[in-house]
């Protein structure tokens, strides 16, 4: 099995696309079953956030397993398959492993060293365990990838310049609004996001606070851990006429704001940050309501870590792939090691049945005795070579010696080699 990432983000496509694309939580574990079901595809796990939406993969082949990964993808979210390849990057064994450990240290963030992507990967490959969509090649990069993450998050300062992209938002709504500090804000959906919105407004110094929730009791809780106050859903236009600045994040289906609500309510600053949108299209016009949404965020942001912290996060996200390739080239030839041992064992297996048929007269116990003999001198003998074998084979190049095993020894491996080759590695589908 190879590794295969395909995904789309604020990078390849716009909130209007990544709305088609994106997987409300409820629906993902009918994607990673209808992933696993295809073809090419033995494991999956899917990463759905406001800002990107990715399949990380086990396949057979990297041609079949895309067609796969894209066909599911265009089925879901309506987008043709021609239309959608045009937004999708694409990333295969040694660049999926490099670009999964890239998302999680923040890297490839739109705030580059956020931190709210791990929590994001973590559900992620929760999700998929609980569906039992992932293997053991998926369950070991899902591990790194978090460990990497936590490594770059402890040893580096890469999250200095903002925490999530609720900070990056409110820098923008500090230029229309000036200091926070005291301004009326309201939170609706009191989700992931609507959570990391109140806490990071809280330390902000708005107030005072309001938030609400389809389910007023997720609200009730929310406010009461941050001294807000939960206001019923239904109370939605009273609240927003109070507010000066909201920040939306919830996972309906349809606008939550539409343009008469947002007539009603001007002045406002909005910040949109779900995926689909809460903002209604034909809202952005209304005078005296200022929208920031995912594409103006990723437009107008300014805060970057320091080039050394970058640097310090390559570094790492380096030296961990090495050591995860290590660990994949030593696991591919672990099946090679598997059947040489059995082919062994196949043989003295014989070789004493036919002993046996020549010798009828051997008791019970000297044929307990030759076979323990012949099988700890086969042990022996392929201790050192097994060993050695998978330490040459953990190091660049070392796919060669599984073949060379493999040939000399005229082994039949499942899926011991690549059914079609892959004329680049990482490219853009």
């Amino acid at each position: 099995m190879n590794l295969l990432s395909v995904g789309a983000s604020y990078r390849t496509a716009d909130v209007a696309t990544l709305e088609r694309l994106a997987i409300p939580d409820d629906a993902v574990p009918g994607l990673l079953q209808k992933l696993v079901a295809q073809p090419y595809v033995g494991e999956a796990v899917v990463l759905s956030t406001c800002n990107r939406v990715e399949i990380y993969a086990a396949v057979n082949t990297f041609h079949g397993g895309l067609g796969d990964i894209c066909n599911v993808l265009s089925e879901v979210s309506g987008i043709p398959a021609t239309e959608l390849a045009g937004h999708l990057y694409v990333h295969y064994d040694e660049a999926a492993v490099q670009h999964s450990f890239k998302v999680s240290a923040g890297l490839d963030s739109m705030v580059v060293g956020e931190s709210q992507i791990l929590g994001q990967l973590r559900d992620a490959y929760h999700v998929a365990t609980e569906s039992d969509s992932a293997g053991r090649l998926l369950h070991e990069l899902m591990q790194q990838a978090l460990r990497v993450g936590k490594r770059a998050h402890a040893e580096t300062g890469i999250d200095r310049a903002g925490q999530s992209v609720v900070t990056a938002a409110l820098e923008v709504a500090e230029s229309h609004l000036g200091s926070l500090e005291g301004k009326k804000a309201l939170v609706v959906g009191a989700g992931a996001m609507g959570a990391l919105s109140v806490a990071t407004l809280t330390r902000a110094g708005v107030g005072p606070l309001r938030i609400t929730n389809r389910s007023a009791a997720r609200a009730d809780r929310l406010a009461e851990a941050y001294g807000a106050t939960a206001v019923a859903f239904d109370d939605l236009d009273a609240a927003l006429a109070e507010a000066e600045l909201v920040i939306t994040a919830t996972a309906a289906t349809e606008p939550v704001l539409t343009r008469a609500r947002l007539q009603a309510a001007a002045p406002l600053v909005v910040l949109d940050l779900a995926v689909p949108r809460d903002v209604a299209p034909d809202a952005y016009d209304v005078p005296g309501v200022t929208i920031i949404d995912i594409d103006s965020l990723a437009a107008s942001r300014r805060s970057a870590p320091a080039a050394a912290e970058t640097a310090a996060v390559e570094q790492i996200v380096a030296s961990e792939v090495d050591h995860f390739l290590g660990w994949l080239r030593g696991a591919e030839i672990a099946p090679t090691v598997a059947a040489l041992r059995t082919r062994a064992e196949d043989v003295v297996s014989a070789e004493l049945r036919k002993l046996w048929g020549r010798r009828p007269d051997f008791t019970d116990e000297q044929r307990g005795d030759i076979s323990r003999t012949l099988h700890r001198v086969v042990q022996q003998l392929l201790h050192s070579p097994t060993v050695r074998v998978r330490q040459l084979a953990a190091e660049p190049g070392g796919d060669q010696y599984a073949a060379l095993l493999r040939e000399l020894f005229d082994l039949d491996v499942p899926h011991a080699t690549q059914a079609d080759a892959v004329p680049e590695i990482g490219g853009k589908a």
